[in-house]
């Protein structure tokens, strides 16, 4: 019977929730946690000693390699690992994300005991897991009629998401031009439409929505 149980990983760099969390798993008498980890580095090294999961648990702020990085190498590297994410951002940009980086499912810190077990049982299951909450923001965006005007406000480009992680920085617009391997003046245009996008006015304002969106976490 044991050879039926769920293997879970749990990656979190909050060592008391994870515990705690894998604690509730462990009892469930379903699912077994396999190894614990602190970031994406740590899971990665877990991997390559052939120790895989069948269900991985990410939290998406971490230290070393977040949540959002983890599963994009899982996404090129191991795609029928189901991945369940761990985050407070429920925004449609960072929902949009994650469902673009591979991620299965969300689950919020205080999620209750029942619902994480469904929701481990649910992405192993079926494929994918879904609360209410998040089901009702993603079908927001096509629910009115100008659903098209929504969605291309939401997604941004990877160089879009670059450079609004490089503006929660102290680096100066030349100085991202350069990382970006692009011309200052394009790094400019790309700055004003994104103030006109995102309905900001000032770097602070980007700084602010990177952060509000889980583009950047602190």
């Amino acid at each position: 019977m044991k050879n039926d149980l769920i293997k879970v990983a749990m990656i979190d760099d909050h060592v008391l929730l994870r515990n705690a969390l894998s604690s509730l798993i462990n009892n469930s008498g379903k699912c077994k946690v396999i190894f614990e980890a602190s970031n994406g580095k740590e899971l990665i090294a877990q991997l390559e000693r052939n120790n895989f999961p069948d269900v991985v648990i990410l939290d998406l702020n971490m230290p070393e390699m977040d949540g959002h990085q983890t599963a994009l190498y899982l996404q090129q590297h191991f795609p029928d690992m189901k991945i369940l994410m761990l985050t407070m951002y429920d925004s449609e940009l960072a929902l949009i994300r994650l469902l673009k980086a591979g991620v299965k499912g969300f689950m919020k810190k205080d999620i209750h005991p029942t619902e994480l077990l469904s929701a481990i049982e649910s992405v192993h299951e079926y494929g994918y897991y879904y609360s209410a909450q998040t089901s009702s923001k993603l079908a927001g965006l096509f629910r009115d009629k100008n659903e098209q005007q929504h969605l291309d406000k939401v997604m941004l480009t990877e160089n879009e998401i670059d450079f609004l992680k490089y503006a929660c920085s102290e680096m100066t617009y030349k100085e991202i031009a350069g990382n970006l391997k692009m011309n200052p003046r394009a790094i400019d245009g790309m700055r004003d439409n994104l103030f006109t996008k995102l309905d900001v006015k000032s770097r602070v304002g980007l700084a602010i929505y990177a952060i509000k969106h889980g583009v950047v976490t602190v």
